[in-house]
């Protein structure tokens, strides 16, 4: 069984040892004098042997401690080396991406499993937020956003386009009154969403009139608002890249050929000098392939 003193005394009594001073060991571990005095005490204790011989103004190391300070500050050193190489592997390995909600449902998730058959060694952990990362702070490596893509200090890369146009359940193009025309959605529910262009704005668009656009489903999120649509509640805003996938299965159908281009889209955003890192690179790469599968998709519907 080993015998060892606690590792605190250990790190106080490397940083007293190299500097020979207790206030300036103090102020690198950032705790008090009393603190690294108090381990090195301890430590002596500990091993019954003194390693400081302490004056008014100074410390001086004696001939016990001298020979201890160079076995304790090689394997400290040989400790923060492993460690390091050993959070480095791992840093490589793990990629954080953030984006939204709605956009990692329908979307990226879909996707996903691609990337990781591609690239097996690269563990992705998503998270989903409205607000943009503090990249450093919360140890996220690459972003994808709804906007305009001005964001400063950042690489803003445009990812996705989107145009806006109503979709339905196939089931709403039959029965009663089949959605064959645009006055044909005074007949249906129209579901909404939070998004900025609503159903009033669509329509004016489209040049649709006596439509009660005020009436229906109101939903905070795109995505609950798409399920809804998907389930037969109603003909919601779609935009393109978050039914893509919806229309393709043919779990959506578009009934009119109008769609309204929108000057929002999705973005990559991520720090500079961030693709000199192979994981998030072999992200971004894989991101604007699918990307570009997905525009086609969006152009034969």
């Amino acid at each position: 069984m080993r015998r060892l003193p606690p590792m605190s005394t250990l790190r106080s009594f490397e940083a007293a040892a190299r500097h020979l001073s207790f206030s300036k060991a103090a102020e690198e571990l950032y705790v008090t004098h009393g603190a690294v005095s108090r381990a090195v005490r301890t430590l002596e204790d500990f091993l019954n042997v003194q390693l400081f011989q302490r004056n008014i103004r100074s410390v001086v190391l004696t001939e016990a401690g001298k020979s201890y300070f160079e076995v304790v500050q090689a394997l400290l050193d040989r400790l923060s080396d492993a460690t390091v190489s050993l959070m480095e592997q791992q840093s490589n390995t793990i990629l954080n991406v953030s984006t939204l909600d709605s956009f990692a449902a329908k979307w990226l998730v879909p996707r996903l499993f691609r990337f990781s058959a591609q690239y097996p060694d690269i563990d992705v952990r998503l998270s989903t937020s409205t607000q943009l990362a503090n990249f450093a702070a919360d140890g996220i490596d690459i972003v994808i956003r709804y906007g305009r893509g001005n964001y400063p200090k950042l690489v803003s890369e445009l990812l996705l386009r989107e145009e806006l146009m109503p979709v339905c359940s196939p089931a709403l193009l039959q029965g009663e009154h089949p959605l064959r025309c645009l006055a044909d959605l005074r007949h249906h529910t129209l579901i909404h969403d939070e998004f900025p262009i609503d159903w009033v704005s669509w329509l004016r668009f489209a040049g649709a009139s006596d439509i009660d656009a005020r009436r229906g489903a109101r939903f905070q999120s795109s995505l609950h608002a798409v399920q809804a649509a998907v389930q037969g509640a109603g003909v919601v805003l779609g935009r393109s890249a978050l039914v893509a996938d919806d229309l393709k299965a043919g779990r959506l159908v578009q009934p009119f050929t109008v769609s309204q281009p929108i000057d929002l889209a999705y973005y990559v955003v991520y720090p500079p000098n961030a693709l000199e890192r192979q994981k998030v690179k072999a992200f971004r790469d894989w991101l604007f392939i699918e990307a570009r599968e997905t525009s086609e998709q969006i152009l034969q519907h």
